[in-house]
């Protein structure tokens, strides 16, 4: 569907992933079964919604087309399609990675231009 996908995660959660050498995702992802991601014009009405106010996150771009059948879309909030893996995340896939800054209208500061 996409070629990017993108994941907002707690950049130290991320970190201790990087030195254990996989993502298997944040609590929510455990809880679900799955990790979630947000195509780039879902993500900044996830942080909105997820991550209001919440300091020290970090925006990860991942290559969709190397998860494979792993990466399903699936209907969730309003009845669009969001990315979820089933299975963990490589970093192989990860494109780039950066802080997810909120900005002085207290809403987190994404790039202008996300494929």
């Amino acid at each position: 569907m996409t070629d990017i996908v993108y994941k907002i995660v707690p950049e130290t959660l991320w970190r201790r992933a990087k030195e254990k050498g996989v993502f298997e995702g944040a609590e929510i992802d455990l809880k679900d079964g799955y990790i979630h991601f947000s195509t780039s014009t879902q993500a900044r009405e996830t942080a909105r919604l997820h991550f209001s106010g919440v300091a020290g996150l970090l925006l990860v771009a991942v290559n969709a087309l190397t998860l494979g059948e792993a990466l399903k879309y699936e209907p969730s909030r309003c009845g669009d399609l969001f990315p979820h893996l089933y299975g963990t995340l490589p970093f192989s896939a990860v494109l780039w990675e950066m802080p997810l800054l909120i900005g002085v209208d207290g809403l987190h500061a994404f790039p202008e231009k996300m494929p």
